[in-house]
């Protein structure tokens, strides 16, 4: 069993939705199902695919770069081992792969984006949490992983440096 902030982490040898992900993170990767029969990514892993309902799928290794998406400062730690941290940010990612692409049936308006929520922490240090005034919406992150055993790996997002694409933008505090 793996150990994160005094917490431990269990992914089951059979749970094939989320044992990829652990296991690519610790290798230093980031993984994605990618759908076989309508070819659609997905960051948040699932049985059957959301777009066309298909349960055949495959990992598919994406950039791990992205823009911050939305975000939100939590002020009250759920967890004990997070209370250190208060108040820390937590990132909606959309990532660089499968932008703008149409949702299926052409409504209009409507994209089947790559997302993927974590913790926006140090580039250099991903067991710090990243300041809460240096999180915006459309600021350039990349992901950053946290080895927690042998096997299992955890998926962290800190800021990459890059210029947005456009002016970055925080809630009024």
């Amino acid at each position: 069993m793996a150990e994160y902030k005094g917490m431990n982490i269990f992914v089951a040898p059979n749970d094939h939705e989320h044992l990829g992900l652990f296991k690519a993170a610790r290798q230093h990767k980031l993984v994605v199902q990618k759908c076989a029969d309508c070819g659609r990514l997905r960051g948040h892993p699932g049985r059957a695919c959301p777009f066309c309902t298909s349960l055949n799928w495959d990992w598919q290794e994406v950039s791990g770069k992205g823009t911050i998406y939305s975000y939100e400062i939590v002020t009250q730690a759920t967890r004990p081992a997070f209370r250190d941290w208060v108040p820390y940010p937590v990132v909606l990612v959309e990532l660089d792969e499968q932008r703008q692409v149409p949702w299926q049936g052409g409504l209009e308006g409507h994209t089947v984006s790559l997302r993927m929520a974590g913790n926006l922490v140090k580039a250099d240090n991903p067991l710090e949490r990243e300041d809460e005034e240096r999180v915006a919406i459309g600021q350039r992150v990349k992901v950053v992983f946290v080895d927690l055993d042998d096997e299992l790996g955890l998926v962290q997002w800190a800021l990459s440096g890059e210029p947005p694409e456009h002016t970055p933008w925080r809630a009024p505090v």
